[in-house]
């Protein structure tokens, strides 16, 4: 009977030790990393996307813009910047090379708004059917930026999070000793700014 008993509380015990330990948060860390890294992934994608769109756009605004060079140019030169400067993710944990990552971005965003200025003075172009269906394109593939930007965001400071809160900080001095924070975009000084157009 005292066997039956310790018999009983061993496995009683193994099952809340069991349920301990699958919830004490040793998983938690490389799953939020692995959602991070899937997370940029995202938003290299969209930029990508941009990058993709922005030949076919400034080929249909040189149509009718062509005393306009000095702005399809900065948008060309922009958009070369940007795909040369890449970020894969064991880079994340380095602050200055997302911030090289990030100001390239940047540089391009502000030549496409300069560039959709632009379309502003020429009616024919505003009312051409490829213009329109690249425009509407490319503000979709700005809004996917965005909220995949704020995606990444997000599971970084989960991520970050879970590297210096109870429990998993424990797992993270003692197994994960490797893992670093990652890097978070943060907004550019000329972020508030609207582009400006002088003609």
């Amino acid at each position: 009977m005292n066997t039956s008993i310790s018999h009983i509380r061993t496995i009683l015990l193994a099952a809340i030790l069991g349920v301990s330990v699958s919830g004490c948060g040793y998983n938690t860390i490389p799953t939020d990393e692995e959602t991070a890294k899937a997370k940029w992934a995202d938003v290299q994608n969209n930029y990508q996307r941009r990058a993709d769109l922005i030949p076919n756009l400034v080929n249909t605004v040189q149509g009718y813009a062509r005393q306009e060079k000095d702005v399809l140019t900065a948008v060309v030169e922009a958009r070369a910047k940007a795909t040369q400067v890449k970020v894969d993710v064991s880079q994340l944990t380095d602050p200055d090379k997302l911030k090289q990552f990030q100001d390239a971005q940047n540089q391009l965003s502000g030549a496409l708004g300069r560039l959709l200025a632009v379309s502003e003075n020429y009616p024919d172009l505003k009312s051409n059917q490829n213009f329109l269906a690249l425009q509407s394109q490319l503000e979709g593939t700005e809004n996917r930026i965005a909220v995949a930007r704020r995606d990444y965001i997000e599971a970084v400071r989960v991520y970050n999070t879970d590297l210096r809160t109870f429990p998993t900080a424990i797992w993270a001095s003692m197994v994960f000793r490797s893992n670093k924070p990652m890097a978070e975009f943060t907004a550019s000084d000329t972020a508030q700014a609207p582009p400006q157009v002088k003609f």
